[in-house]
């Protein structure tokens, strides 16, 4: 097992992440011959993490874990270890400009620790809601392991061909979920609001027009509590609804959004956000400022944290985009 990699005070770029977008950061400063520091919360903390299985990753045409995949860039991160450290478990509480770049403030190994770099990239990611059931999350841990209960739309709904699926939700974002996933023709999609009303709060023309094109292409919503999950063993979504009733789905997706979006970092710097609450980037992934639209000198986002589509791929070319533009006008 590698032993702990040595702290410097400074580096030519800070990571501030070590999902799939934070780690191919990394690698592409080592690869570029330029030091980083990659500090990560863990690799639990990813979304893929617990994803038994996923198909759109090049090189991988019988699918692999986030798991599995998380450890392959580990490892080719180590590499470079040269150039690039890899801190884990770190959690950043700060980012801070100074003069000619920033300091980036961390807790590591039980210890509050600084260092600076030339240029930061923002790669924390978001995090999916989860639905709660008796008041917790835990109950559909098992379900997600298993995938069958899914949380992207571009990973996952290939997976809903010729199946029954329950989308779990109560708002325009579930509503809007659930008529996209016809697209991929599912045997059926019903909404699950879990006791909550739906289209709660949604403007009253748009919850309109949502209702009718959900009567329109054969959608039911079932608003009842549910009180429990089965169907583990028979690969199924089973669920209990608190008025006894039970019912059985082949897959089960989230339209819950996010439950974190990791804002309060890129607030504290300045950056601008979209209507959904994403960080707004050039091209080049450069953070835009909140007050004047121009991008802030060497601070980037990479992957789901940034305007965009979500998607590893995706993750990874924002994360390459970054770095280069790093390497040719700060580095």
């Amino acid at each position: 097992m590698p032993g702990f990699p040595r702290l410097q005070e400074s580096y030519d770029l800070v990571v501030v992440g070590g999902g799939h977008a934070g780690l191919q950061a990394g690698l592409k400063a080592g690869l570029l011959h330029h030091s980083a520091a990659v500090l990560d919360r863990g690799p639990k903390y990813s979304r893929s993490f617990y994803a038994p299985r996923m198909d759109n990753i090049p090189g991988f045409p019988d699918g692999i874990s986030g798991h599995a995949l998380l450890d392959h860039q580990v490892a080719a991160l180590r590499r470079v270890a040269d150039r690039v450290g890899y801190f884990s478990p770190a959690l950043v509480t700060r980012v801070k400009p100074r003069d000619r770049g920033f300091e980036v403030a961390f807790d590591w190994l039980k210890q509050p620790r600084k260092v600076t770099g030339r240029a930061v990239v923002l790669a924390m990611g978001v995090v999916d809601r989860m639905p709660e059931v008796s008041g917790k999350i835990d109950p559909i841990f098992p379900w997600a392991n298993f995938a069958l209960f899914d949380f992207c739309l571009f990973c996952d709904a290939h997976d809903m061909t010729g199946r029954s699926v329950a989308v779990v939700g109560h708002d325009a974002y579930t509503a809007r979920l659930a008529l996209e996933l016809l697209h991929w023709e599912p045997r059926s999609v019903e909404i699950l609001t879990h006791g909550r009303p739906f289209l709660e709060g949604v403007e009253p023309t748009e919850a309109a027009d949502l209702r009718a094109a959900l009567a329109a292409r054969g959608i039911p919503v079932t608003a009842t509590e549910i009180s429990g999950l089965g169907g583990l063993r028979e690969k199924e979504f089973r669920v209990l609804f608190r008025d006894g009733v039970e019912r059985a789905f082949d897959r089960g997706f989230s339209g819950l959004g996010w439950y974190s979006m990791h804002s309060e970092i890129p607030r504290s710097l300045g950056c601008r956000f979209d209507a959904d609450g994403y960080v707004v980037t050039d091209e080049d992934g450069r953070a835009l400022s909140a007050s004047t639209g121009e991008p802030i000198p060497g601070l980037y986002c990479a992957g789901d944290l940034r305007n965009g589509w979500n998607s590893i791929p995706e993750a990874w070319a924002t994360a390459e985009r970054a770095v280069i533009h790093a390497y040719a006008s700060y580095l």
